[in-house]
């Protein structure tokens, strides 16, 4: 078995951002499983099912890439799937203000697991879905931002709950 990294995050909606972290992740570890997280406490735009979806669009011709859904602890998901580590992009020093304690109570939690940080390349430091939803939301052009598999079925969803 390969080493696999696991990143997880909400991906509602996949940003080209995202994309670039698991490409970079590709290189290092052998298989990245995309871990989206069924919470409860966003209103997603997508379902977890849609946003999955996606994942498995974009990285179709890549073999190390799958995703999950999940709901619990990540690093009792990187238990189960036998993950050496978390892989986690940075954009700026707030992204790592906000990970820094992540990192210390996972590392506490499951010591076998490592996180490793990628930074955002410069200029993707301010893509985020949240701010993609928002400027799509007042008719901003997006698609620079999202996937093109993301980029029609984003605006056809803003429009519906308008």
């Amino acid at each position: 078995m390969g080493r696999i990294a696991i990143y997880a995050g909400s991906f509602d909606p996949l940003t080209v951002g995202h994309v670039s972290i698991v490409e970079r992740g590709l290189r290092i570890f052998d298989e990245v499983v995309v871990a989206v997280a069924e919470n409860v406490r966003k209103s997603p735009v997508f379902s977890v099912d849609e946003r999955i979806g996606f994942i498995e669009d974009v990285f179709a011709q890549e073999l190390g890439v799958r995703a999950v859904a999940f709901d619990g602890l990540l690093v009792d998901l990187a238990q189960d799937l036998g993950a050496v580590a978390l892989l986690r992009g940075l954009r700026n020093s707030t992204d790592f203000e906000y990970e820094a304690p992540m990192v210390h109570m996972n590392r506490h939690l499951a010591p076998s697991v490592e996180t490793v940080f990628v930074v955002s390349e410069k200029d993707e430091v301010f893509v985020s879905s949240s701010l993609v939803k928002e400027v799509a939301r007042f008719g901003g052009d997006v698609s620079p931002f999202v996937p093109h598999q993301v980029h029609q079925p984003l605006l056809d969803r803003i429009a519906e709950n308008s």
